[in-house]
Formats: C-alpha cells, structure tokens, sequence
C-alpha cells in the first residue's frame, strides 16, 4: 500500500513561511485522484487545510488559510506541496497529506473520505 511522506515542517516566528512537501517514495500516485493537507492541533480534531484536483489543478482551501497558503502539485516527481506563507501562531499543526478516496467534484473535507495517511510533519508557530 503507497503511503505518503510530508516533510518541510519546523518552528518558524509568525508571520514566516514554510513549504511542506507530500510524496510516494519510490511509488507513483495511483489513478487520478485529487490531494489533500490536513492539520491537527493538540486536543483537536483533524481539519481540512487544502485539496487540489489531478487533471484540473483546481485547489480548494479552508477560509482560514486563505490567500495565505498555496497548494500545488509536480506530477512529474508525484509530489505535492504547501506554501504557507504569514503563518499564525493558530497554524500551529501537525500537517498530514492524504489521497481523495471520493473523487468527489470539489474534494471533500471530511478526513474519513481520504486514504494514504502519512506519519504528518509538524509546523511551530512561536511569537
């Protein structure tokens, strides 16, 4: 079974940026299914952050990360990544990607339609 692996996660000072990185290593992503960033903060739930289609690249996001992050996709290196840019104390997560089991048009948003769950990657937010 492909499992996916984030990496680029850190402490950064609010306000910086990090770019989080999704792949399959050694694996090439099945079928044409869209991806997705999930986070979860302690004592939370896990919460959608962002989804991109195959075909179209038509992202999506959570209104709280709007215009602040950036989902995007290399097809060549399978790879998919995060940009988060003036990132908030609040962002503070341990990010995960996962696949679209649904190929639901747009994404879900539910955790449970998605599949492939990496070990996640954890952003520090410090003031």
């Amino acid at each position: 079974q492909v499992q996916l692996v984030e990496s680029g996660g850190g402490s950064v000072q609010a306000g910086g940026s990090l770019k989080l990185s999704c792949s399959a290593p050694g694996r090439t992503f099945t079928g044409t299914n869209p991806m997705g960033w999930f986070r979860q903060a302690p004592g939370k739930e896990r919460e959608f952050v962002a989804a991109i289609g195959w075909f179209t690249s038509t992202t999506y996001y959570t209104d709280a990360v709007q215009g602040r992050f950036r989902i995007s996709r290399d097809n060549a290196k399978n790879t998919v990544y995060l940009q988060m840019n003036m990132l908030k104390l609040e962002d503070t997560a341990v990010y995960y990607c996962a696949k679209d089991l649904s190929r639901s048009v747009p994404p879900p948003r539910n955790p449970a339609a998605y599949g492939y769950w990496g070990q996640g990657t954890q952003v520090t937010v410090f003031s």
